[in-house]
C-alpha cells in the first residue's frame, strides 16, 4: 500500500460473519495528478447500511494558469540580443544618458513613486527606440487540414 495505515484503515469490505476483511475498493487517479494525492484510507464509522466502508482520499489542490490566460498579461519584451552589436549598444547608452540628464532637475521633495515612474518610463522608451520589441513567437497548430485529410483517409480504409 502506498500510504502506511493500520490494517483496520486499509480494509474496505467485511464479510457478513465479520471474520474476513478485504481491500476491494480503490481510488483511481490520472498519473499526472498522482503527486497531488496526500492520503487514502477507509473510514469504518460512516454507516450507510452496507458491507463496504467509506474510502476517502485527501488531495492537494494545484492551480495553474493556462497559456491563453498567460498571454493576457504579456509584457513588452525588448530585443536584448541587439545589445551585442556595438553600434546599437552605443546608441542605447547615448539615449539613456540624454533621458537621465533631464531627471537631474527633479526636486527632492517629489513623491518617490512619481520619480520611479519617470525613471521606468525613460528606460522603457529608450529601449523601445534603440532596441525594438522582441517578436512573440506563436507556434503553428500541428493539427491542420492535411492531418484531417489523413485521418479521414484512415477512417475510410478501416470501414472498407
Amino acid at each position: 500500500m502506498m500510504f502506511p495505515h493500520r490494517n483496520i484503515h486499509k480494509y474496505t469490505w467485511t464479510s457478513p460473519n465479520g471474520k474476513i476483511h478485504n481491500q476491494i475498493d480503490h481510488e483511481l487517479i490520472d498519473r499526472r495528478w498522482q503527486s497531488s494525492v496526500l492520503d487514502v484510507r477507509s473510514f469504518r464509522g460512516a454507516e450507510c447500511d452496507t458491507d463496504r466502508y467509506l474510502v476517502i482520499a485527501k488531495v492537494r489542490e494545484r492551480l495553474t494558469v493556462g497559456k491563453q490566460a498567460a498571454l493576457r498579461f504579456y509584457r513588452q519584451r525588448f530585443n536584448l540580443r541587439k545589445l551585442n552589436e556595438p553600434e546599437v549598444r552605443e546608441k542605447y547608452q547615448i539615449e539613456i544618458t540624454k533621458r537621465f540628464a533631464g531627471l537631474k532637475n527633479l526636486n527632492d521633495d517629489e513623491d518617490v513613486n512619481r520619480i520611479w515612474e519617470n525613471i521606468k518610463e525613460n528606460i522603457q522608451t529608450s529601449a523601445k527606440e534603440s532596441l525594438g520589441l522582441d517578436e512573440f513567437k506563436q507556434n503553428k497548430p500541428w493539427f491542420d487540414e492535411e492531418c484531417l485529410g489523413f485521418l479521414n483517409q484512415r477512417k475510410r480504409a478501416k470501414m472498407q
